[in-house]
């Protein structure tokens, strides 16, 4: 949308200011460790994120056998719950455990959610992620695989 408002058919402008800044996107390990990020403007939806995160995703080394290029099974909350996502998974491969809309409550998948709340507090501890100071986005997403990347070092490190 462009600043309209749904129910506006006369073409007159909303109300509304439009949202103003930007939400990183991750997909994490077990462990928390960042495999795929991405940023967007707070103004898009969630769901409009998942497959360029997917396709993001490094191949991985396995003990045997070829690198990975997938992950085996994928959690998300009810901001993935959209039939074009679930069959896009399953055609790649990919088991996936969405919440679904109005009929599961967010306690279910929070045993397994709570691992990239842990990792986006881990983001948000960095200061220059904290306030968005870069105008380009190339600039802030850079930022962004630098922190992602000593919370990698840091964890594996240990």
């Amino acid at each position: 949308m462009s600043g309209r408002s749904k129910g506006a058919a006369d073409g007159t402008e909303s109300d509304r200011p439009r949202k103003e800044g930007s939400k990183i996107h991750l997909i994490v390990d077990r462990q928390g460790l960042p495999l795929s990020i991405g940023i967007c403007a707070v103004s898009l939806h969630d769901s409009q994120a998942l497959i360029s995160l997917v396709r993001g995703i490094p191949p991985i080394r396995s003990r045997r056998g070829p690198r990975r290029r997938r992950p085996g099974k994928l959690h998300g909350d009810k901001g993935y719950d959209y039939r074009h996502l679930r069959r896009w998974l399953a055609s790649r491969g990919i088991r996936h455990r969405l919440a679904s809309k109005g009929i599961e409550s967010s306690r279910h998948l929070g045993r397994h959610l709570w691992v990239v709340e842990r990792t986006v507090s881990w983001l948000s501890g960095c200061r220059r992620l904290h306030h968005r100071y870069e105008r380009k986005p190339e600039h802030f997403l850079a930022f962004t695989a630098i922190a992602a990347t000593l919370i990698c070092h840091r964890r594996l490190a240990k």
